[in-house]
């Protein structure tokens, strides 16, 4: 059972650290072209 949840907590875990990247690059981006 903890090996199941294991998978899903470090499935979630990725996708949110994917998340807060692509939050970081937009807002680098939108700085960086003055929108």
């Amino acid at each position: 059972m903890s090996g199941i949840v294991g998978g899903a907590f470090t499935n979630t875990g990725t996708i949110l650290v994917l998340f807060i990247l692509l939050v970081i690059v937009s807002c680098a981006c939108m700085r960086g072209f003055g929108i």
